[in-house]
């Protein structure tokens, strides 16, 4: 799939509308005969209640199980307090993700939100949710298919990001005219891991020589430590002066394999998701830096959408700028894009620990209570 045929355009127009019941969350709905997209819905009642499948797709990448869903849930309960949410994660298996959607569709839910293990096969799990009348939300991965609505986060940017953190510190500490970078990205699976690739690249070609790069299937920790071993082996440890590794989860085992190379003072290494582990790592100078997507706002539009969609309103934010991204079916999808945010241990306390998706407790566990960073933050 190419994913530079995504299209990103500001969406034009706005309606009357009307508040959306309990919008602590911010958003309206413009009242209509069916949801933003052509998926159908529009039976279900706030009043009433109605449920939603929440389809999530993996448990290696931390954050779905501790924060997705729970924000997800917490967000539909305070926007329906009659509603239920039906959950499961796919565990990195599209077959499996397959049948809970068709479960779900079974047991008679009014609107999916999916987040799906590969998007191209995603397509199945969408039409036959459109052939029953029920609408889609994509979260954080646009599924093909035609979905009706999509939140995600600025992808491409999530991988300029993280691209301008490795420059910026390689020119600090004046290596990048001596070595090489390794980049170790995501799933192929996954378009978002294109777009992160696609920006990463953007900022490093022509700023310094990749002497490796690597797709990861499944974002698999243990792949990416085999991968950063080839790469070590092909080009040589000491001639390594950083690496991007397009999340925390592989970032790990990117430190592993150089940590098992004999290296002491680690080059700096990219991630993304603010995972505690990768917080640590940072805290302890193993990691350089990570990308925090705030998931809060991101589970909020999902449920603000999927509520929309199943009550037959067109979903409009007034938190959030509307765009709309083109699916590579050529459907142009009525999308959330939210802004990501470069961490480092400079602003870990005005990052993830301000906003309490951490607490100061739970980064400085007995390991690493003693790194400058909890020295100084429980002083």
């Amino acid at each position: 799939m190419n994913t530079n045929t995504f299209l990103f355009r500001t969406a034009v127009g706005a309606a009357a509308t009307i508040a959306l019941a309990a919008t602590g969350c911010g958003a309206t709905t413009t009242s209509g005969d069916g949801s933003g997209g052509d998926g159908g819905g529009g039976g279900a009642s706030v009043e009433e209640g109605f449920s939603i499948g929440l389809l999530l797709p993996d448990v290696h990448t931390a954050r779905y199980e501790k924060f997705d869903r729970p924000y997800f849930e917490e967000a539909v309960g305070e926007l329906c307090e009659n509603c239920e949410v039906k959950y499961q994660n796919a565990d990195q298996e599209a077959t499996k993700q397959q049948s809970q959607a068709e479960a779900m569709l079974t047991e008679g839910v009014e609107v999916l939100v999916l987040d799906a293990v590969d998007t191209e096969a995603a397509a199945s799990i969408v039409q036959q949710a459109k052939s029953q009348d029920v609408p889609v939300v994509a979260y954080d991965r646009l599924a093909q298919g035609g979905v009706d609505y999509y939140v995600s986060f600025d992808n491409v940017t999530v991988g300029t990001v993280q691209g301008q953190a490795l420059i910026k510190v390689l020119e600090e500490q004046e290596t990048i005219d001596e070595g090489q970078i390794v980049m170790i990205n995501g799933s192929p699976t996954d378009p978002n891991a294109d777009l992160f690739k696609q920006g990463a690249h953007e900022v490093l070609d022509g700023q310094v020589e990749i002497g490796a790069e690597f797709d990861t299937p499944g974002w698999s920790p243990d792949k990416a430590q085999q991968e950063m071993e080839q790469a070590i082996t092909d080009i040589g440890v000491e001639n390594i002066v950083g690496v991007y590794a397009a999340n925390d989860g592989m970032a790990s085992g990117v430190i592993a394999a150089l940590k098992s190379a004999g290296v002491d003072e680690m080059p700096p290494v990219t991630g993304q998701d603010a995972e505690i582990a990768g917080i640590q790592r940072i805290a302890a100078g193993d990691q350089y830096m990570t990308v925090y997507k705030a998931i809060r706002p991101e589970a909020n539009v999902a449920a603000e959408m999927a509520i929309a969609a199943a009550t037959g309103d067109e979903y409009e934010s007034t938190e959030h700028p509307m765009t709309e991204v083109e699916d590579p079916d050529g459907n142009m999808i009525p999308s959330v894009l939210l802004e990501p945010v470069s961490v480092t241990e400079d602003n870990i306390m005005d990052t993830v620990v301000s906003d309490g998706f951490y607490t100061i407790e739970e980064i400085c566990t007995d390991e690493y209570s003693d790194t400058d960073f909890c020295q100084e933050a429980m002083s």
